[in-house]
C-alpha cells in the first residue's frame, strides 16, 4: 500500500490539473468553431493530455531519484519534487512502470487519433512522446531548450494536437492561444527552477536559473508572464479572439504583482514561497478564464 501511495505522490496529483486545462483550450476552440466534437473523442483527448502530464511526473521523479538529486534538494509546495521516493525507496521500481504504463495509455489514444486523422496527429503525437521521454536527462541540460521545451508542449503540441483529434481548424485564434500558453507554462518551469538552481547544478543540469543566475531569471519570468498577456491583447485588438476573452485579463494585476516581487524575494524562501503559489494561482486562473472567454 505504502508504495502505491509513494506512485500516486510521484504523479504529482496538485499539478495535474494544468493539462485538462490546457487541452480544453483546444476543445472548447473545437466547439466553438461550428459542429461540437464527438463526446469520445473529446473525453479521450482530456485524459490522454492528463495522463501524458502524469507520465513525465513519474518519469522525473524517479530520474530525480536515481541520480540523487532528490537527496539534496530543498523541497517547496511548488518545486523540488515530491518527496515519495526519499521517503519510500522500495517504491521506484514500480513509479518507473507506472511511468512507462501511463505513456502506454497516451500513445494507445494517440494511435486512435492517428487512425482517425492522419500524419499531423503522427507529427504532434510523436513531438509529445519525445518530450516526455528526453525533458528530465537530456532537455535539462540545454538551457534554452529547457526553458521552451514545456511550454511547447503544454502549448502548441497539447492545443493544436487538441484541435486535429477533434477535427477542427488549426486557424489564427489557435496560433494565439498556443503562444500564450507556451509562455504562461515555461515561465511556470522557470520560475519554480529558481529555489532548486544551486541542487541542480550539482547534478549537472543547465536551465536559465543556473546559467543566467537567479536575478536575471526572475526578470525573465516577468517578462514572459506579462508577455503571455500582451499575446492575449494583441489577440483580442486583432479580433482573433472572442470579446468574452477579455475575462482572462482579470488576473493581469497579480501577474504584474509577480514580475515586481521576484526579483526582491530571491533570498526570503518564505517570500518567495508565497510568489510561486500566486504564480500558479494566476496560471490556472488565466487559463480556465480562457476556457470561459472562448465557450460563451
Amino acid at each position: 500500500m505504502s508504495e502505491t501511495i509513494a506512485v500516486v505522490r510521484a504523479s504529482r496529483p496538485n499539478f495535474l490539473v494544468l493539462a485538462p486545462l490546457c487541452a480544453g483550450l483546444g476543445v472548447a476552440l473545437a466547439w466553438q468553431q461550428g459542429e461540437p466534437p464527438a463526446l469520445l473523442d473529446t473525453l479521450l483527448v482530456l485524459v490522454g493530455a492528463l495522463l501524458a502530464h502524469a507520465a513525465v511526473n513519474l518519469l522525473n521523479e524517479y530520474e530525480d531519484f536515481v541520480s540523487g538529486l532528490d537527496l539534496i534538494t530543498r523541497r517547496t509546495p511548488f518545486s523540488g519534487g515530491s518527496g515519495a521516493l526519499p521517503e519510500i525507496p522500495e517504491a521506484a521500481t514500480r513509479v518507473l512502470i507506472a511511468a512507462f504504463a501511463t505513456l502506454a495509455l497516451v500513445i494507445a489514444i494517440g494511435l486512435y487519433f492517428l487512425w482517425l486523422r492522419g500524419l499531423p496527429m503522427l507529427v504532434l503525437g510523436s513531438a509529445g512522446v519525445v518530450l516526455v521521454l528526453t525533458y528530465t536527462r537530456w532537455i535539462t541540460r540545454s538551457p534554452l531548450i529547457c526553458l521552451l521545451a514545456p511550454g511547447l508542449g503544454f502549448g502548441p503540441v497539447m492545443i493544436l494536437g487538441s484541435l486535429i483529434a477533434l477535427d477542427a481548424r488549426l486557424d489564427s485564434v489557435a496560433l494565439i492561444l498556443s503562444l500564450i500558453s507556451l509562455l504562461l507554462v515555461s515561465e511556470l518551469l522557470l520560475i519554480n527552477q529558481i529555489p532548486d538552481a544551486d541542487a541542480d547544478r550539482k547534478v549537472g543540469r543547465r536551465h536559465l536559473a543556473i546559467t543566467l543566475g537567479k536575478p536575471t531569471a526572475a526578470r525573465l519570468v516577468g517578462c514572459m508572464l506579462l508577455a503571455s498577456y500582451g499575446a492575449l491583447v494583441a489577440g483580442l485588438l486583432a479580433g482573433w479572439l472572442p470579446a468574452w476573452s477579455i475575462l482572462a485579463l482579470i488576473p493581469a494585476p497579480a501577474a504584474l504583482w509577480i514580475s515586481l516581487r521576484l526579483p526582491r524575494v530571491l533570498t526570503n524562501p518564505s517570500q518567495l514561497n508565497t510568489v510561486l503559489g500566486v504564480n500558479v494561482a494566476v496560471l490556472l486562473a488565466t487559463l480556465a478564464l480562457l476556457i470561459c472567454g472562448l465557450s460563451l
